[in-house]
C-alpha cells in the first residue's frame, strides 16, 4: 500500500522564542524607535512578530531574513537620547543589541534593531534567530501551508483594538479583485463586511479564512478535473475513481514500484478520513469536490522532493568536477558601471550561497572582515576568493598579513597533505575544504620570485620603518578582531 507522503519543513522553534520577550526596537535609516516591543516567533517559524502598547501588530517573514547579528550602538544622537530617555545609556548598549538583516533581494535590505534588557537575552535570541532562519523548506511549502500562513499573518497584524481591520483582508485578496467582493463574500460568511469594520481574531478561525479564498479565488481547475473523473455525473468520488487517479494520473510512473507502492483502497479509505469534511461522505466512503481540492493542496502534493531543496549529490569529488556559485564585482550594489560599491554585498552574497567571489574594489580590511563573518553561516563548503591584484609587493604583504591574522586557521595556506600540488594528483573535494577560505591570486613569475624568496620571507625587515598610522590602525584592528 502506498504511505503518506511526509513533508517534513518544519524547524524546532525554541520555547523562549514562543514565549517572546520585551524589547526596545529602532531603524536608523528613517529615525524610528519603539519602546516596550513585545517580540515573539509563532510555533511554525514563519514570522517574527512585535507589538507596543497602542500600536498596532508588526510583522517580519522570517524567510526574508537572510541574518541575525550583534548590532553596534547606534551613531544616530536621536537614537541615542531616545534610549537614555527609557534608561538605557550609551555606555550599558555594548552587547545588548540585535540586528536583524531582511530583504527581498540581495541589494534592497534593512535592519531591524533590537534593544535587549542584558546581553544574556541578547545572545540567547541571537542563538534562536539563527536556528530557524534559512529555512529553504519552508519556502516551498504546499498551498494549502501557504493559505495558513496568509491567515496567521492576518492575526498577528491586529489594530489598537486587538481586532483584524477588514481593510487588512482587503489589502491580501487585492490582486485583480474589487473590494466589492471581498465584502460580499465576508458577509456570506457572517463575518464584518465594511470597509471600517473589525474582525475578532477568535471569529476569524482558519477555516473560515479557507473558505473566504475559495469564495474570492475558487480553485476552478480542481473543479474541472473532479468533473473530468466522475464524468460530471455526481458530486462526489468513489473510493475505485479516486484509486484510479491516483494511480494513472497523480503517480509518478517512473517511481520503483516496490519502494513506491501503487495505491489501493485502503490508502485511498484514508485519504478521504484526512481530507474530506462530509462525515456523512466519510461514512459511505467517497470524496467530495471540496475534499478532493483540500487533499490536492495539502503537503502530501507538495511541489518539490524535500531531499531536492538541500545539499543531494555526491561531494567526494575533486573540486574541478563542480559547478560553483559565483559572484563577479561582487561589491556592486547596481549597474556593472556607475554602480554604487557596497561591503555589504560581500555579506549578502555569501549569505545566499555564492561559494566563490572577485574582489577588486572597496577597502580590502573591511571586505575581509566581512567575509570572515559570513562566509559559513548557510554553507560549510569551501570558500574561493579570487584577487583582481594590481598592488605593488609591499602592499600585497600587507593584503597576506592582514588574512593570515583575520582567517586565522579558516585560511587554506597549504596543500593538503592527502591531496599535493603535484602533476596527475586530483585536487581535493569540496568534503575535504569545508569550512576552508581558498584564495585564487596570481603569482609573481618563478625567477622573482628566487630572487626576492629572503626578502618575501622577511619583508618588516624593509618596510618596517615605512609603516604608516593608518598601517598600524589597521595591524591594531587585526589584533582585536582575533581577540574577539
Amino acid at each position: 500500500m502506498a504511505k503518506p507522503y511526509e513533508f517534513n519543513w518544519q524547524k524546532e522553534v525554541p520555547s523562549f522564542l514562543q514565549e517572546g520577550a520585551v524589547f526596545d526596537r529602532y531603524e536608523e535609516e528613517s529615525f524610528v524607535f519603539e519602546p516596550n516591543c513585545l517580540f515573539k516567533v509563532d510555533e511554525f517559524g514563519f514570522f517574527l512578530t512585535w507589538k507596543s502598547e497602542g500600536k498596532e501588530g508588526q510583522v517580519l517573514e522570517c524567510s526574508l531574513i537572510n541574518s541575525i547579528r550583534l548590532g553596534a550602538i547606534p551613531k544616530d544622537l536621536k537614537i541615542l537620547a531616545a534610549l537614555e530617555a527609557v534608561g538605557k545609556s550609551e555606555n550599558d548598549l555594548e552587547g545588548r543589541i540585535v540586528c536583524v538583516c531582511s530583504g527581498t533581494d540581495l541589494v534592497n535590505i534593512s535592519f531591524t534593531y533590537m534593544v535587549a534588557e542584558n546581553p544574556e537575552v541578547t545572545k540567547q535570541w541571537v542563538e534562536g534567530l539563527r536556528s530557524i532562519i534559512h529555512n529553504f523548506r519552508a519556502n516551498n511549502v504546499s498551498p494549502m501551508t501557504c493559505l495558513k500562513k496568509h491567515w496567521m499573518k492576518l492575526a498577528f497584524m491586529t489594530n489598537t483594538n486587538g481586532k483584524i481591520p477588514v481593510r487588512s483582508i482587503t489589502r491580501t485578496f487585492a490582486s485583480g479583485k474589487t473590494e466589492k467582493v471581498i465584502f460580499q463574500a465576508l458577509k456570506e460568511l457572517g463575518l464584518p463586511s465594511g470597509k471600517n469594520d473589525e474582525i475578532e481574531p477568535a471569529a476569524f478561525t482558519y477555516e473560515k479564512f479557507y473558505e473566504l479564498t475559495q469564495k474570492i479565488c475558487p480553485r476552478t481547475d480542481i473543479e474541472d478535473l473532479f468533473k473530468k473523473i466522475n464524468g460530471d455525473k455526481t458530486d462526489y468520488l468513489t473510493v475505485d475513481q479516486l484509486v484510479s487517479f491516483l494511480n494513472e494520473h497523480q503517480r509518478d510512473p517512473r517511481l520503483n514500484e516496490i519502494l513506491f507502492p501503487f495505491y489501493d483502497a485502503k490508502r485511498a479509505m484514508q485519504i478521504i478520513e484526512m481530507y474530506e469534511p462530509d462525515e456523512d461522505l466519510k461514512k459511505k466512503g467517497l470524496i467530495s469536490s471540496d475534499g478532493f481540492c483540500r487533499y490536492l493542496m495539502s503537503d502530501e502534493n507538495a511541489p518539490v522532493f524535500l531531499d531536492r531543496l538541500e545539499l543531494y549529490q555526491e561531494m567526494d569529488h575533486p573540486l574541478a568536477h563542480y559547478f560553483i556559485s559565483s559572484s563577479h564585482n561582487t561589491y556592486l550594489t547596481g549597474r556593472q558601471f556607475g554602480g554604487k560599491s557596497s561591503v555589504e554585498m560581500y555579506k549578502q552574497v555569501l549569505l545566499a550561497g555564492c561559494r566563490s567571489e572577485t574582489q577588486h574594489g572597496n577597502v580590502f580590511f573591511d571586505v575581509i572582515q566581512a567575509i570572515k563573518e559570513t562566509a559559513f553561516v548557510t554553507s560549510e563548503y569551501p570558500v574561493i576568493l579570487s584577487f583582481e591584484n594590481h598592488c605593488s609587493k609591499y602592499q600585497q604583504y600587507k593584503m597576506s598579513k592582514y588574512c593570515e591574522d583575520l582567517f586565522g586557521d579558516l585560511l587554506l595556506k597549504q596543500a593538503l597533505e592527502s591531496h599535493p600540488l603535484e602533476p596527475g594528483r586530483t585536487l581535493p573535494s569540496p568534503n575535504d575544504l569545508k569550512r576552508k577560505i581558498l584564495i585564487k591570486n596570481k603569482r609573481l613569475k618563478p625567477e622573482v620570485e628566487r630572487t626576492d624568496q629572503e626578502e618575501e620571507a622577511h619583508p618588516e625587515f624593509k618596510f618596517g620603518n615605512e609603516l604608516s598610522a593608518d598601517d598600524l590602525g589597521h595591524k591594531e584592528a587585526v589584533a582585536n578582531s582575533v581577540k574577539k
